[in-house]
């Protein structure tokens, strides 16, 4: 696999993480393109492929911030909406999906009357608490203080 700037006649650019990452499973010494007079060889650099699903889910909008929110404890779609702010409700059903597809979180449906229907955390979902943790003490300290909350945004 030659490392190379994407040909410009090869349809869309690849996602993201196809650009940060090459998906090989070690690095390897490659020709360099032709284009690059000077530069005889240099060597691709892997990233693990965990990482790439990992932000696959993760690094989409929304996602990391309802698993924050839930890490507080279960909650119904009405407080993730009013603790997340400006999400649409299509939106949060849309992430509130995926997010149980990937095993992160589980729906629980009291059936009532009235019926109440609540999210929380999965044993996987909890088992990224420690990774927001430091996230969140990264953050303050380097971007300098908090977000506004729901309600200012």
């Amino acid at each position: 696999m030659l490392a190379s700037r994407r040909n410009r006649d090869t349809g869309p650019p690849p996602s993201r993480f196809v650009v940060a990452c090459f998906f090989l499973a070690t690095a390897e010494t490659v020709a360099a393109p032709e284009y690059d007079r000077g530069v005889t060889e240099h060597e691709v650099r892997a990233c693990d492929a965990a990482m790439v699903r990992a932000f696959e889910v993760l690094g989409k909008r929304w996602n990391g911030m309802i698993l924050s929110v839930l890490a507080q404890g279960p909650a119904a779609f009405s407080e993730l909406r009013r603790a997340l702010g400006t999400i649409s409700d299509s939106m949060l059903s849309d992430r509130l999906s995926e997010l149980a597809s990937a095993g992160l979180i589980e729906r629980s449906v009291d059936p009532g009357p009235p019926v109440a229907v609540s999210y929380g955390l999965t044993a996987s979902g909890r088992g990224l608490a420690p990774a927001f943790d430091l996230l969140a003490g990264w953050a303050r300290q380097s971007l300098g203080g908090a977000a506004p909350a729901a309600a200012e945004r």
